[in-house]
Protein backbone atom coordinates (compact mmCIF):
# COMPACT_ATOMS: atom_id res chain seq x y z
CA UNK A 1 0.00 0.00 0.00
CA UNK A 2 2.70 2.45 0.84
CA UNK A 3 4.71 1.79 -2.61
CA UNK A 4 1.44 2.38 -4.43
CA UNK A 5 0.39 5.95 -2.51
CA UNK A 6 4.50 6.31 -3.26
CA UNK A 7 4.37 5.63 -7.06
CA UNK A 8 0.99 7.66 -7.28
CA UNK A 9 2.90 10.77 -5.76
CA UNK A 10 5.92 10.57 -7.68
CA UNK A 11 3.63 10.03 -11.06
CA UNK A 12 1.58 13.30 -9.68
CA UNK A 13 5.17 15.32 -9.25
CA UNK A 14 6.42 14.08 -12.69
CA UNK A 15 3.49 15.40 -14.76
CA UNK A 16 2.84 18.76 -12.81
CA UNK A 17 6.39 19.76 -14.80
CA UNK A 18 8.51 22.72 -13.37
CA UNK A 19 7.23 25.11 -11.11
CA UNK A 20 6.01 28.87 -13.20
CA UNK A 21 8.26 31.70 -12.39
CA UNK A 22 7.05 33.88 -9.93
CA UNK A 23 8.09 37.46 -9.70
CA UNK A 24 8.04 39.64 -5.80
CA UNK A 25 5.21 41.33 -7.29
CA UNK A 26 2.48 38.00 -7.35
CA UNK A 27 -0.14 37.84 -4.14
CA UNK A 28 -2.43 35.44 -3.41
CA UNK A 29 -5.87 35.59 -4.19
CA UNK A 30 -8.92 34.55 -1.87
CA UNK A 31 -9.24 31.18 -3.55
CA UNK A 32 -5.58 30.68 -3.34
CA UNK A 33 -4.61 31.31 -7.04
CA UNK A 34 -1.68 33.61 -7.44
CA UNK A 35 -2.56 36.65 -9.01
CA UNK A 36 0.72 38.61 -10.72
CA UNK A 37 0.64 42.48 -12.18
CA UNK A 38 2.60 43.42 -15.14
CA UNK A 39 5.14 46.11 -14.81
CA UNK A 40 6.37 47.50 -18.03
CA UNK A 41 10.29 46.95 -18.23
CA UNK A 42 12.40 50.05 -17.25
CA UNK A 43 14.42 51.23 -20.27
CA UNK A 44 16.08 54.29 -18.60
CA UNK A 45 18.78 53.91 -16.82
CA UNK A 46 21.26 56.61 -15.78
CA UNK A 47 24.40 56.05 -17.96
CA UNK A 48 27.27 54.54 -16.05
CA UNK A 49 29.67 57.55 -15.93
CA UNK A 50 28.13 61.59 -16.10
CA UNK A 51 27.71 62.81 -19.95
CA UNK A 52 26.25 66.52 -19.15
CA UNK A 53 28.05 68.73 -19.68
CA UNK A 54 29.36 70.83 -22.99
CA UNK A 55 31.36 68.72 -25.83
CA UNK A 56 33.17 69.98 -28.37
CA UNK A 57 33.42 68.89 -32.35
CA UNK A 58 35.24 70.57 -34.94
CA UNK A 59 33.85 73.49 -37.18
CA UNK A 60 31.43 75.58 -34.86
CA UNK A 61 30.21 71.44 -33.62
CA UNK A 62 28.85 72.06 -29.72
CA UNK A 63 26.78 69.68 -27.77
CA UNK A 64 25.63 70.71 -24.49
CA UNK A 65 23.67 68.13 -22.57
CA UNK A 66 21.49 69.15 -19.54
CA UNK A 67 19.66 66.60 -17.38
CA UNK A 68 15.83 67.27 -17.23
CA UNK A 69 13.40 65.57 -15.04
CA UNK A 70 13.36 62.31 -14.14
CA UNK A 71 17.01 60.44 -13.90
CA UNK A 72 17.78 59.20 -17.47
CA UNK A 73 16.11 62.23 -19.24
CA UNK A 74 18.25 65.00 -20.82
CA UNK A 75 18.20 67.94 -22.88
CA UNK A 76 20.45 68.31 -26.11
CA UNK A 77 21.25 71.71 -27.45
CA UNK A 78 23.37 71.72 -30.54
CA UNK A 79 25.05 72.47 -33.34
CA UNK A 80 25.61 69.56 -35.70
CA UNK A 81 26.60 71.18 -38.72
CA UNK A 82 27.57 74.99 -40.12
CA UNK A 83 23.90 75.47 -41.21
CA UNK A 84 22.20 72.67 -38.62
CA UNK A 85 21.15 73.38 -34.74
CA UNK A 86 18.80 72.27 -32.27
CA UNK A 87 17.18 71.18 -28.63
CA UNK A 88 16.00 67.76 -28.58
CA UNK A 89 14.67 65.93 -25.65
CA UNK A 90 16.79 62.58 -24.89
CA UNK A 91 16.90 59.54 -22.55
CA UNK A 92 19.56 57.29 -21.64
CA UNK A 93 19.59 54.03 -22.59
CA UNK A 94 22.69 51.86 -21.16
CA UNK A 95 25.29 53.85 -21.40
CA UNK A 96 23.82 55.93 -24.27
CA UNK A 97 21.89 58.72 -25.15
CA UNK A 98 18.88 58.29 -27.54
CA UNK A 99 17.04 61.02 -29.30
CA UNK A 100 15.31 61.88 -32.17
CA UNK A 101 16.37 64.80 -34.77
CA UNK A 102 14.48 65.71 -37.97
CA UNK A 103 12.51 62.35 -37.62
CA UNK A 104 15.55 59.99 -37.60
CA UNK A 105 16.46 57.78 -34.11
CA UNK A 106 19.91 58.76 -33.04
CA UNK A 107 22.34 57.38 -30.47
CA UNK A 108 25.26 59.20 -28.77
CA UNK A 109 27.50 56.50 -27.89
CA UNK A 110 30.97 57.08 -25.56
CA UNK A 111 33.80 56.65 -27.45
CA UNK A 112 37.47 58.26 -28.23
CA UNK A 113 38.52 60.85 -30.67
CA UNK A 114 39.44 58.28 -33.42
CA UNK A 115 36.15 56.64 -33.59
CA UNK A 116 34.80 59.95 -34.14
CA UNK A 117 36.26 60.09 -37.73
CA UNK A 118 37.18 63.41 -37.36
CA UNK A 119 41.24 64.55 -37.70
CA UNK A 120 41.05 67.30 -35.04
CA UNK A 121 39.49 65.19 -32.29
CA UNK A 122 41.87 62.01 -32.91
CA UNK A 123 43.74 61.50 -29.86
CA UNK A 124 41.45 62.76 -27.84
CA UNK A 125 39.92 60.14 -24.80
CA UNK A 126 36.67 60.98 -23.48
CA UNK A 127 33.95 61.82 -26.59
CA UNK A 128 30.65 61.03 -27.44
CA UNK A 129 29.81 60.23 -31.50
CA UNK A 130 26.58 60.06 -33.43
CA UNK A 131 27.98 58.95 -36.69
CA UNK A 132 30.99 59.07 -38.63
CA UNK A 133 31.59 62.47 -39.01
CA UNK A 134 29.91 63.69 -36.06
CA UNK A 135 31.79 63.57 -32.66
CA UNK A 136 31.88 65.71 -29.42
CA UNK A 137 34.65 65.84 -26.92
CA UNK A 138 35.32 67.36 -23.47
CA UNK A 139 37.78 69.77 -23.82
CA UNK A 140 41.26 68.36 -22.27
CA UNK A 141 40.70 64.65 -22.76
CA UNK A 142 43.59 63.61 -24.79
CA UNK A 143 45.94 60.86 -23.90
Amino acid sequence: MKALALTAALVLAACSGPAPETRGDASMTSAGATETTTRPEKVVAEPTRDLSGRWIGVEGMVLDVTPAGEPGQFRLAMQWDLDHKGVFDARAVGDTIVFTRDGVREILRPTNGDATGLKYLAGKTDCLTVKTGEGYCRRGSTR
